[in-house]
């Protein structure tokens, strides 16, 4: 896995990231920072990346376990160290997992695989935070 990060100049804090999968990712800091708040700041990025690997997992083991599954948004939320480094100490995660006849137990096992063992992201934010999850069931 490969990527590649330019600061696009002195005029700001912004950067473009090029994938090893050829996608492009905008990323800014804020104007107190000397940034032009343009893009979402690297840290952002961390926690949109850990809510994707885990909506992944689920939706991925949902399927597999032959669940109607129709939609699984995730909220994330996260608390950051007081002082450099600031890491984060604290993660949330809430899923609202939609489909028809869904069995609860399933996608609390579901969630529960995500964190436990497969999502990558989650396994490297947890060795700093402590990572709860939550979920919603919503009949569509």
């Amino acid at each position: 896995m490969e990527c590649k990060v330019k600061w696009l100049g002195s005029e700001g804090m912004s950067f473009i990231a090029s994938t090893g999968t050829g996608h492009i990712i905008a990323m800014d800091g804020a104007a107190e920072a000397g940034g032009n708040n343009l893009a979402p700041r690297p840290m952002e990025l961390l926690l949109a990346g850990t809510a994707g690997c885990s909506s992944f997992d689920v939706v991925l083991i949902l399927k597999k376990a032959r669940q109607h599954i129709m939609g699984c948004d995730v909220k994330i939320t996260a608390e950051r160290a007081e002082t450099d480094p600031k890491v984060f100490t604290d993660i949330k995660l809430h899923f609202v997992v939609s489909g028809k006849s869904l069995d609860k137990h399933k996608v609390e096992q579901a969630i529960k695989l995500s964190h436990d063992k497969y999502c990558s992201a989650a396994a490297m934010l947890s060795k700093t935070a402590e990572m709860t999850y939550s979920f919603e069931i919503i009949e569509s």
